[in-house]
């Protein structure tokens, strides 16, 4: 179990180190989360970073802008 202090000092670490995304994915629609998930476990990736992968990718082929 993490003290105050730590909990504290992990929330000003992440804030400083990391932007967050909010992603709503609905339920009723295809890819669902557990799609996502299944696809992410199948090539050994985290969902974060099979997310950041599929993004990298889309830009990537989109060219400079």
């Amino acid at each position: 179990m993490q003290s105050t202090a730590h909990k504290k000092a992990t929330q000003r670490y992440e804030q400083k180190a990391y932007d967050k995304v909010l992603l709503r994915i609905r339920k009723d629609t295809e890819p669902t989360r557990e799609t996502i998930t299944a696809a992410a476990d199948a090539v050994g990736l985290s969902l974060n970073a099979y997310i950041m992968e599929a993004i990298r990718e889309k830009i990537s082929r989109a060219g400079p802008s």
